[in-house]
């Protein structure tokens, strides 16, 4: 009696062992796709290595682009988890399709900065000097946040300014000015920190100020939603926002 009692013991124990091995098998390996604002790159970077070394077997997955063109991705059906955007205006549309889980959170803003290549060519000393005629600046596109940002730079600081280009993203415009193709290019600050020696500040007068404001959201249609939502936490605590605000963001 006692070996067949020991043997049920044994093939129920087994039996167990079995149903939970194969139970945490499904769903234990999953890609949260987010789709994030150029200017939030090295950021956002760190935080998806710091979340991935929180939930083993999730990848995360993230494409950086100018907030309007990843907002029409989405309504165009692109498959993904997340959305942060560099202006409320980027995510509106996104929004007024029911396209969110529930309104997008601010999570941080990020103010203007005038970059020129490292060793300043054009000598250029103050926000005015961008009006020279013979000084190439680059901004990214009107559709954009970046670019949003730098006509009302412009406009605020009463210059006439007409850009010898205008890129997809900020990254693409501080690219035009670390390679030397432009003497000046209007960026976040933390395009400026982040480049560090490359650049160099040409400094914004006190009293003008230009910000935008950064939000996130899980999408409906998301295929790992509950772990979206634990990505949007992460970026919203208090350990995201201390990284963010290390990266030269400010807090809303």
């Amino acid at each position: 009696m006692s070996s067949l009692v020991a043997v049920g013991m044994a093939i129920a124990i087994s039996g167990c062992s079995g149903d939970d091995e194969t139970a945490s098998d499904p769903g234990s390996e999953a890609t949260l796709t987010v789709l994030a604002a150029s200017s939030l790159t090295e950021s956002f970077d760190e935080l998806a290595e710091q979340f991935e070394s929180g939930h083993p077997g999730i990848t995360v997955d993230i494409s950086y682009g100018s907030s309007s063109t990843l907002a029409t991705q989405v309504i165009d059906g692109a498959p993904a988890d997340v959305l942060a955007t560099a202006s409320p205006g980027s995510i509106e549309p996104v929004v007024d399709e029911g396209l969110t889980e529930g309104e997008p959170e601010v999570f941080a803003t990020n103010s203007a900065a005038i970059v020129a290549p490292g060793d300043n060519p054009a000598g250029l000393a103050t926000l005015d000097d961008l009006a020279d005629e013979d000084v190439k600046v680059a901004v990214c596109v009107d559709t954009a946040p970046c670019g949003s940002v730098a006509a009302d730079l412009f406009a605020e600081a009463k210059l006439d300014i007409t850009p010898v280009t205008q890129e997809v993203d900020v990254k693409s415009v501080l690219s035009k000015v670390t390679t030397g193709e432009v003497d000046a290019g209007v960026v976040y600050k933390t395009d400026l920190l982040a480049a560090g020696d490359e650049v160099y500040e040409v400094e914004i007068p006190q009293g003008i100020s230009v910000t935008t404001e950064y939000l996130i959201a899980t999408l409906t249609e998301a295929p790992e939603l509950d772990v979206a939502q634990e990505f949007v936490n992460l970026v919203t605590s208090s350990e995201g926002q201390s990284l963010l605000t290390e990266a030269g963001f400010e807090l809303p």
